[in-house]
């Protein structure tokens, strides 16, 4: 099945002097990556930056003066972010990202708060369709940052099938059917064996499987094939 991240187009950024907030106007223009400010003002993004910053510096068990020793922040500046009071330019991000050993995403993604609750509501569900419309899956996690695992609601129209390539090297896919009948196929051929597995399924039934090769599904019952599935990737997903 192809993941939400596999699946989002990107979209395409104005240029960074357009998207740079108040406190990037000093800022130098973006490196060779092409990253620069996303759409939200510098003041909106001060505070999930300067959150972000001190989880993660807690995380590692990093005081400030180490984190500026890796970095090369001042003290200062490191302690203004956390407090949400500065928001740092593109330089300044790309330093403590690299001394964090996370992605630039990771500082400025704003994540729900320890013990949160967020509500998915149905009418605003996020679906994935096929050409054919034969298979759809509807994305039951929130888009608030990067993560190993996610959650779906699978639909296959009656006697429809739905070819899924090989996920990323370490993904595992555990799929339980609620309604109807499917038949997994995955293609375990390998240079020394030349075979496929076959597994039918029907409702109550779960299976955990390596996802990392080409598998298939196939309703064979008369009527939509539902299932719930959770993609846990080896490496957390951006």
């Amino acid at each position: 099945m192809k993941s939400v991240r596999e699946s989002s187009p990107k979209k395409k950024t104005a240029p960074a002097e357009d998207r740079c907030g108040a406190a990037g106007k000093d800022a130098a223009r973006p490196d060779e990556d092409g990253w620069a400010y996303p759409p939200e003002e510098g003041s909106d993004l001060a505070p999930v930056v300067g959150a972000n910053l001190r989880r993660l510096r807690m995380r590692r068990g990093l005081s400030l003066e180490k984190l500026s020793q890796r970095s090369g922040v001042s003290r200062a500046m490191l302690g203004q972010i956390e407090l949400g009071q500065s928001a740092p330019t593109i330089n300044v991000l790309w330093k403590i990202a690299r001394a964090l050993d996370v992605t630039f995403a990771t500082l400025i993604t704003a994540a729900r708060e320890a013990g949160g609750t967020t509500i998915l509501r149905k009418q605003n569900a996020k679906v994935l369709t096929s050409h054919g419309g034969t298979f759809s899956s509807r994305a039951l996690f929130p888009f608030d940052g990067p993560r190993r695992a996610e959650f779906y609601e699978l639909r296959l129209a009656a006697r429809a099938t739905e070819a899924a390539d090989a996920h990323a090297p370490g993904t595992l896919e555990n799929l339980v059917v609620v309604e109807g009948a499917l038949e997994l196929v995955i293609d375990t051929r390998r240079a020394a064996s030349e075979q496929t597995e076959t597994h039918r399924l029907e409702a109550g039934d779960a299976v955990v499987f390596e996802a990392d090769v080409p598998h298939s599904y196939v309703n064979v019952g008369g009527k939509d094939c539902v299932m719930y599935l959770v993609m846990t990737y080896a490496e957390q997903a951006q």
